[in-house]
């Protein structure tokens, strides 16, 4: 037998064993658990072994490509230092009476308005076009919401004060909690945070 006939072999098994050794080690990409249906979890920071996609953004919440460009609307407006430090002492003045309503079971929209407008707050007006014509003051009830088969509307108040135009309150209460926080403005939806869904 010739030594050239004895080598091939040898380089075969060689090869086939460095194939199997890559193709089996551990820390591999794996295919995601599509056989049982099962939906995997998502992780606070990605997998090491993960490739980062080539279209994240810098600071893109989820990773998805575009993700700031399409969550801008979702974006609070910067606030002065002066005009944050305003907007939360009226967030203080304002958490008292929300919580006090929660405790009494009350937040319906007028009951909510009444023990607002007490603290001297006026009412916002504005035009169909959007011009503000004085007040700073709005309540409304609370932002339909996608549940089953259908939009449902909770039973509360959400609350939004303009404290100055780069400075706001928001707040709600309902049933199982209330909130109140002081935040920039958005970009659609002025003082009021936009729902999910754009």
């Amino acid at each position: 037998m010739s030594t050239s006939m004895r080598v091939r072999p040898a380089a075969s098994i060689a090869l086939a064993l460095a194939l199997a050794a890559t193709l089996g080690s551990c820390g591999d990409l794996h295919a995601p658990e599509s056989r049982t249906g099962a939906a995997s979890t998502a992780s606070a920071a990605p997998s090491p072994s993960a490739p980062a996609s080539p279209y994240v953004e810098p600071g893109a919440g989820d990773g998805a490509p575009h993700y700031n460009e399409n969550n801008a609307y979702r974006r609070e407006g910067d606030m002065t230092p002066a005009h944050a430090k305003d907007a939360q002492r009226e967030a203080d003045r304002i958490r008292p009476v929300l919580e006090r309503l929660w405790e009494q079971r009350k937040w319906d929209p007028r009951t909510v308005r009444t023990a607002l407008l007490r603290l001297g707050y006026e009412e916002e007006r504005v035009t169909k076009d959007g011009k503000r014509l004085g007040g700073t003051l709005t309540v409304t009830g609370m932002s339909p919401r996608w549940k089953d088969d259908g939009y449902v509307t909770p039973e509360g108040t959400r609350v939004a004060l303009r404290v100055h135009d780069d400075a706001c309150v928001s707040g709600f209460v309902q049933k199982s909690n209330f909130e109140v926080r002081a935040n920039g403005p958005y970009p659609e939806t002025g003082c009021f945070e936009p729902p999910y869904g754009h």
